[in-house]
């Protein structure tokens, strides 16, 4: 007898009844289906642990990791873009000093977005703090979602915090501030369950394929790529990996149909930021993202588990990576032990939390997919290693993941499910092993936490803490820019810190700014006579600038503002083209003796609107797979 729907339809009412069809309809397709209170007692024990993970930050304050002041940045400009009209903004003013620079071309915007709004309710001192909350327990939710496949609801809670409070999740959101990287706990789970997720078994390869599991499975890759970029990379060889080592284990097609048909949207859906991204890497030097032309500490050769490197430049980051060293050892062991110890037990099914054997003989036919999960970690191992390199020369934009143990990432969701299957108690037992396991667990992750905190955390100098970033912005001073989104041949350490907004030189190469030292930027003051004079701006927003003066001669008008070909550059009403190009990537527009109207406005180049069109083609497509994944979902479901 089919157990009747918590969903039921009420007999009057038919803009209600249509509601709960719509709501019936969409359970089919979202993993987190609230059926018993149980399940709310578990998100809010998820919860509550993202807020002790997240706690150290609350009483530590705002941590100075390495992404920190550019994601602060980031967020602060996209904020400031808003409130001047631009919903989705392309040019971050504060970088390179007041220049500026292409930030949110390249990167994607779901986190800098979310950062921003808020920064919109909240003040700048909690919004680190409710992002890593928000983050973390988004990814021990998403696990939680996926360990429902293999196991009853007590062990995959506990799935869940064990992938929260892991090594590399407190390394990310304590020593390095990736929050955009962080997010990646949170989709890779999803992606995983979904491309491993089965519901029609005896029918055909496609109707196993659109089961109600390709549309969800295309949102999280595109949440992936709009994440984060190495997120996505990874994301999309791992879903490749996967559809294709279940096609082989099932014997038949249907996850490799899967995959392709939701790679396909997914990427499509994406590609208003992917298109623009890629196609604009020809206008920056994005080659410095990989230390082929910049730091070589970015190079994969350098970033191998446990370096001793001779290179000065490499000895400071030898340090730190002798952390996350440690910390990829001790996941991928507790992966792999986790394994041994199920297989030492006899039965990749006998863990049960009090449930009836029909459920537990639910999680039997599973076993090539516990297999598939110690494969991950397995793998990771290997691409941590100097041996996997050819892998990492052959594989297309693989070495823009800069760090082999970046691959971590996708070690989080099995580690902690093996995790959790391998000490929670079989069926049947007594009550108190299982609150045993349940205390000791709680204990191990408050001292992992209070671990973390103690080491992971870093106060040096070299990096700005919330107030001093606040204070920079505030008064309009700046900030360094990237290097990998620096203007070909150009420099980033050689633009001037104080520059006005336009500056009239005789030689369009004029230094501007003078260092004090050979180390140090250089300053640009009025008294040093550089410029033969000056001019601000009348209207200077984030994409347009107006500026009206008078050239006491023939010349050039140095500006404020980094060179990019999306800029439309206009003097006296007259295009101007063909600009020379500086060591420090300023525009230099040549200008007449007597009045000048410069006008200077950010256009849509052809590339975006090709992504435009390509990402409203792939939401067109999201909604026939909705209608084609209805129907046989919905009747699965019945």
């Amino acid at each position: 007898m089919a157990t009747p729907s918590v969903l039921t339809e009420p007999s009057r009412a038919p803009g209600l009844a249509r509601a709960f069809r719509f709501l019936r309809r969409l359970r089919v397709v979202l993993p987190f289906r609230p059926e018993r209170p149980t399940h709310y007692a578990a998100s809010a024990l998820i919860l509550l642990a993202a807020a002790i993970a997240a706690a150290p930050i609350w009483f530590h304050g705002p941590v100075a990791g390495d992404d920190f002041e550019f994601h602060l940045v980031s967020w602060l400009n996209a904020q400031q873009s808003w409130l001047h009209g631009i919903p989705y903004p392309h040019w971050a003013v504060s970088p390179n000093f007041g220049a500026g620079e292409p930030r949110f071309v390249f990167y994607p915007p779901l986190t800098w977005m979310l950062g921003a709004a808020l920064g919109l309710v909240l003040p700048w001192s909690l919004v680190p703090v409710a992002i890593t909350f928000l983050l973390l327990a988004a990814t021990g939710l998403a696990t939680r979602a996926f360990a429902r496949i293999y196991l009853p609801d007590a062990p995959s809670t506990l799935a869940g915090c064990a992938a929260l409070f892991s090594g590399y999740a407190l390394f990310t959101a304590y020593y390095r501030t990736a929050f955009a990287e962080l997010a990646g706990g949170f989709w890779i789970p999803l992606l995983l369950l979904f491309a491993l997720r089965e519901r029609k078994a005896t029918s055909s390869h496609l109707r196993r394929a659109l089961d109600g599991s390709t549309l969800p499975l295309a949102l999280v890759l595109a949440g992936c790529w709009l994440s984060d970029a190495p997120v996505g990379v990874m994301a999309s060889y791992l879903l490749a990996a996967v559809a294709l080592a279940s096609a082989l284990a099932s014997r038949s097609w249907f996850p490799a149909i899967r995959a392709s048909i939701a790679c396909t949207l997914g990427i499509a859906l994406s590609a208003f930021y992917l298109i623009p991204a890629a196609w604009e890497q020809r206008w920056v030097d994005i080659l410095q993202a990989t230390g082929v032309d910049g730091d070589p500490g970015l190079r994969i050769e350098n970033n191998w588990l446990f370096p001793h490197h001779s290179d000065p430049a490499l000895i400071r980051r030898d340090a730190e990576l002798h952390f996350v060293s440690l910390v990829a050892v001790s996941m991928i062991a507790v992966a792999l032990l986790s394994l041994l110890l199920l297989w030492l037990r006899g039965n990749f099914a006998a863990i049960d939390d009090g449930s009836s054997s029909a459920q537990s003989s639910k999680f039997a036919h599973r076993i090539r997919d516990w297999i598939l999960l110690a494969c991950i970690p397995a793998a990771v191992l290997v691409l941590v290693l100097p041996i996997s390199l050819p892998v990492w020369n052959l594989l297309p934009k693989l070495r823009f993941l800069q760090f082999p143990w970046r691959w971590l990432l996708v070690v989080e969701a099995p580690m902690a499910i093996l995790f959790a299957a391998a000490v929670w108690p079989g069926r049947p037992s007594p009550r108190w092993p299982r609150i045993a396991v349940a205390s000791l667990c709680v204990l191990f992750f408050l001292a992992a936490t209070l671990f973390a905190a103690g080491n992971f955390f870093r106060d040096h100098v070299e990096f700005d803490d919330l107030s001093t970033i606040l204070a920079k912005y505030d008064s309009g001073a700046g900030f360094i820019g990237t290097d990998e989104y620096t203007p070909p041949g150009a420099d980033n350490s050689v633009v001037a810190i104080g520059l006005p907004d336009a500056c009239l030189v005789a030689d369009f190469d004029t230094e501007l700014g003078i260092a004090a030292t050979r180390e140090s930027t250089s300053v640009w003051r009025p008294e040093q006579g550089t410029c033969i004079s000056t001019a601000a701006a009348q209207t200077h927003l984030p994409e347009h600038l107006r500026i009206s003066t008078i050239g006491s001669q023939q010349g050039f008008l140095i500006l404020r503002l980094r060179a990019y070909p999306a800029w439309r550059i206009a003097v006296n009403g007259q295009r101007a083209a063909d600009l020379p190009a500086r060591a420090d990537g300023l525009i230099a527009v040549p200008v007449p003796q007597g009045p000048i109207n410069l006008t200077v406005d950010w256009t849509t180049t052809p590339d975006v609107i090709v992504g435009r069109c390509v990402s409203l083609a792939g939401f067109l497509g999201m909604i026939a797979l909705f209608a084609i994944e209805r129907k046989p979902a919905r009747s699965n479901s019945a």
